[in-house]
């Protein structure tokens, strides 16, 4: 029997409910694991190798095997008119809805500089749960396709966030690694990115280090032991940061990286706004923690096909966030309260 499905026994036969009891994080695939989370095609576990066994969707072979090699994908005028129409929509009135507000709440991350005459919104927290056209363009829109292609025939959402980096000043985000905000049992998930509008290099378009998912997993938390989001200086120094790739291109582009890959973005010094719409999925066989990572209400579901019979467990450890639950608005704030604190 493979270690992963081992463990898989090992979890079902007590482990959630003793860390439970000792106050720690234990895995979830919804509100807490059942023997449906387990059910899967098989005994093997979604490795890059069995998820290039299946027919791709709307990859070419070369593609998924580039993101397996480099851990990125740039698809450029992936999205049609007809689905960024609808989202322009929606996300205009929302930031019409942001005019109402002074300060941040659970669904509006405000720049501190934001007002009712001139909004300036950081992010929209869960916007699949918060609109329907972003639930469809989530769930059942064409980058469903694309996280198949590249986790498996089973797949689980994460979670959604609607990120803007404002025109004139939008905030840069620092280099850093998505897995550590949200730890699950293997290293399956990935987040897809659509470029609401035309990006350029002034509007601070994502930059990933290729073959960067591969490496290293960085100690997100501060020399004081506060939680930072980013990586430290003297850290990022073994990274090789003259392969950056700056992902940039037309509406409708969409950005495709690892949750390992280290990449982050600079400040938009564009009169144009950068609104960029992500959403994270996994494979089948992927748990994430509870207690720590998202709050997003439908974390973990199933939305394409068969649950998972056997958990798959990478061998690398990965460090685990604060409690989420406790309150999160945004990595903006988070890398922004660091550098406040430093001066």
């Amino acid at each position: 029997m493979p270690y992963a499905c081992f463990l898989s026994k090992f979890i079902r036969a007590g482990f959630s409910q003793e860390a439970g009891q000792r106050g720690g994080a234990v895995l979830a695939a919804s509100p807490a694991v059942t023997d449906n989370d387990f059910d899967y095609f098989g005994d093997s576990c979604m490795k890059p190798e069995d998820i290039l066994k299946f027919e791709p969707k709307v990859l070419s072979q070369e593609q998924r095997e580039f993101y397996f090699e480099n851990g990125y994908l740039l698809l450029e005028n992936f999205i049609d008119n007809a689905w960024l129409d609808r989202l322009w929509q929606v996300t205009n009135s929302f930031i019409e809805k942001s005019r109402e507000l002074s300060k941040s709440d659970q669904v509006f991350d405000l720049d501190p500089s934001h007002s009712a005459d001139n909004p300036r919104l950081r992010r929209i927290t869960y916007p699949a749960a918060q609109d329907p056209v972003y639930e469809e363009f989530a769930f059942r829109g064409p980058i469903v396709d694309l996280a198949e292609d590249l986790v498996g025939p089973s797949v689980k959402y994460h979670h959604s966030k609607l990120n803007f980096k404002w025109a004139d000043g939008g905030e840069e985000v620092k280099w850093h690694q998505d897995i550590q905000f949200w730890p699950h049992t293997n290293y399956s998930p990935l987040t897809i990115g659509l470029y609401l509008d035309d990006v350029d290099d002034e509007m601070g378009p994502m930059g990933v280090v290729p073959g960067s998912h591969r490496g290293e997993i960085f100690d997100l938390y501060g020399d004081k032991g506060d939680w930072v989001g980013a990586i430290k200086d003297r850290d990022i120094a073994r990274v090789d940061l003259d392969k950056v790739v700056w992902l940039k291109g037309p509406k409708g582009s969409v950005t495709i990286h690892n949750c390992r890959m280290v990449h982050g973005s600079m400040i938009n010094s564009s009169p144009r706004s950068r609104p960029l719409l992500l959403h994270t999925y996994s494979s089948g066989d992927a748990l994430p923690l509870r207690g720590v990572g998202t709050t997003d209400p439908r974390c973990s579901e199933l939305i394409r096909g068969e649950p998972a019979r056997w958990v798959h467990f990478d061998e690398e450890p990965c460090l685990i966030p604060p409690d989420w639950s406790k309150g999160y608005t945004s990595i903006f704030a988070l890398q922004q309260e660091e550098e406040a604190a430093a001066r």
